[in-house]
Order: C-alpha cells, then structure tokens, then sequence
C-alpha cells in the first residue's frame, strides 16, 4: 500500500530530522534533539489545512480563481469551494519527483504543464538542506513558455514548540518583526494594508493570549536582509524560528480558530512572495520572462531552526 502522500524522504544532520513527503514535496516533520518544530500530519495521512505544502505558483487566494495579464483574462479552477476561490497553486497535490536524495539534503522537482487557467509551462524545484543552523529550504521557478508568466510563491509550515495539543499557542510568546497587516473581506480578499496596532504588534515579542490569526503582515524588519519570527515558551525558553530572506516581502499567520480539533495548537506561519489575490491586485507580483531571457527564473530561501532556552 502507497502512503497517502507518496514516497518519504528522510534527512538528519545536527540533531535535525526531517521528512519530506513526494505529494506536494510538503515538509511532513521536522524535530530537533527530538523535540517536534513543525505540526506535520502522519504517515498514513494527506495533509490537512496546507500543512507543509510548497504554494507555487501562487500562493493563497484568487478571488473567484479569475485574472488578467497581458491583455488575456483567464479562468482557474476553483480549489476552495467554501469562499470560491482558486486556492494555492498548482502543486500542492503533484507527485513531485526526486531529483536528489543525500543523508542530510533532498531536492524534488515537478513540471505544472500549461493548463486551464494558468497558459504557461514552468518548472519548479525545491532543495531541503538540513546543517547546524537548520532547515534551509529554496524554492525555484523556471519559465518554459516562450511569453512572459505571472508567477509568486510561498510555503506553508505549521510551527509549534513540542507536542500540539489545542489551545497550546496561547501561552507562547511570539516575535513577529512586522510593521503593517493587511486587512480583509469577509471572503479573506485583501482591502487595504495598515500599520499594525496594539494587539497585533509582536515586534518586541509578547505572549499570543486570545488573539487569532488569519491575516498577512508586511514591513518586514531585517538584519544582514534576514527578517525573522520566533515562538517560544515564557520566560526566556526553548522554541522556534522561521526565518525569510530579501524577496519574500509577506508573512502569513494562521492559529487554525475555525478548525474543529486544530484550532490553537500550532501555528501557521507562511513566508510569501506576494498577498493574496496578487494575480489581481499586481502587489509584488513576479512576470517570469519568457523561457532563455534574463529574468526567466526566481528563488527564494527560507529556513526553520531550533531556539535553545536562555
């Protein structure tokens, strides 16, 4: 019998173990000196809530899975039919195929072929790297069409400090190092972005308490170009940090309130390249140049590493 989400990819290095999923190439655990950092899903389960999944080529929400570019208006299938939008790309579900696998590294790639909605052909590859600082993850699109390609992409790991169990992320304390968020519909389509204020400003690291995610942050704050958000437990101890590099410009969190047996126990923080609805809204938007010109190609670099208690 083949697991639901396919082949598993183990890697380890420096006390890191990490198993990578063919479905999706998702992030299905992550532990350090056993202590789980990511709330995955099981072996014999898919995965639930995008847990893990890599969001290519775009990631979040389309409104009504409809845009324009370049003169031509196109019409994506409708993968979350509860707000009837096109939901996070094209790759979630693909059999990724390995492309390498050593004892502390596995790369994966998967070709989306022009479809229905999304007209253009582009590769996609993903390196997990596991070393002393880590997980390091880069994702990779290459345009093979022969005209331009609207593309963006993100990642959506659920942090957690130990065993989930719900209601655990209440009493953590999160630094999150954002200057504004952005404002939603009630079909969770960006409106406006705005400074953050008192209750969602965690630059300088404050407990979670009652306060439910479901909204992105931008106005990242950066050292050596590195923006970085913590969980941790109170008073100074162990925990977990994601961190981005320059051109992811937008985190997403998501504390799982309206999922009945998730909710609270771990939670989502999602490096984006763009919001939702970029493919409307043109925020941050990439246009991947058509396939052997300058520009055809974009990487980003993320990672997820262990905080020792002080």
């Amino acid at each position: 019998m083949t697991s639901p989400s396919g082949e598993q990819y183990e890697i380890a290095a420096a006390g890191y173990t990490a198993i990578i999923t063919e479905s999706g190439a998702a992030l299905r655990v992550l532990s350090h000196s056993g202590r789980p950092l990511v709330d995955g899903f099981a072996p014999d389960e898919m995965s639930s809530g995008g847990r893990g999944q890599l969001l290519m080529p775009w990631p979040n929400r389309i409104r009504d899975g409809r845009f324009s570019f370049n003169g031509r208006d196109h019409q994506l299938a409708l993968t979350e039919p509860k707000r009837s939008h096109a939901s996070h790309g094209l790759a979630r579900w693909a059999a990724w195929t390995l492309e390498e696998h050593t004892a502390n590294s596995v790369s994966l790639v998967c070709r989306v072929m022009a479809q229905s909605g999304y007209p253009w052909t582009v590769d996609l590859h993903v390196l997990y790297d596991l070393g002393a600082d880590g997980l390091t993850v880069t994702q990779t699109a290459t345009n093979l069409a022969g005209e331009p390609a609207p593309y963006a992409c993100g990642a959506h790991p659920y942090l957690c400090v130990g065993t989930p169990a719900n209601g655990a992320i209440d009493h953590l304390e999160l630094t999150l190092p954002a200057g504004t968020r952005t404002l939603t519909d009630e079909r969770l389509i960006p409106t406006s972005t705005v400074p953050v204020d008192e209750a969602h400003d965690f630059r300088a690291g404050r407990a979670i308490g009652t306060v439910a995610f479901n909204e992105t942050y931008g106005d990242l704050e950066r050292v050596d170009g590195i923006a970085t958000t913590t969980l941790r437990r109170p008073g100074g101890g162990p925990g977990v940090a994601l961190w981005v590099g320059e051109n992811i410009s937008w985190v997403l969190l998501y504390s799982a309130d309206d999922v009945p047996g998730k909710e609270r126990r771990s939670l989502a923080v999602e490096p984006m390249t763009a919001p939702a609805d970029a493919f409307n809204s043109g925020t941050d938007l990439v246009t991947l140049a058509p396939a052997g010109e300058p520009g055809d190609e974009l990487s980003i670099i993320w990672g997820i590493r262990a905080v020792a208690a002080d």
